[in-house]
């Protein structure tokens, strides 16, 4: 699983995430916390918040599977339409 760190449509960072700590708190804030100091001339530039996406992008050998390319949203402002 990865963390992936967007600022606008511009994809700036994926980091490596450990599945069995994904939900233990405080964890992917860690990762969003240091991504967001790395780039924050960047963010500042842009005018606008990085948005943050945890993909797991492990195919199955079982084709047959929907969660395949799962993706979960971590920003608390995000509304699925």
């Amino acid at each position: 699983m990865q963390l992936m760190m967007y600022i606008g449509n511009d994809h700036i960072e994926s980091v490596s995430l450990d599945k069995e700590r994904i939900s233990k708190p405080g964890y992917l804030g860690t990762f969003k916390r240091n991504l967001k100091m790395k780039y924050k001339d960047l963010i500042s530039q842009h005018g606008s918040p990085a948005d943050f996406i945890v993909v797991n992008l492990n195919i199955s050998a079982n084709k047959s599977s929907v969660k395949e390319n799962e993706t979960v949203n971590t920003n608390p402002n995000y509304q699925q339409l």
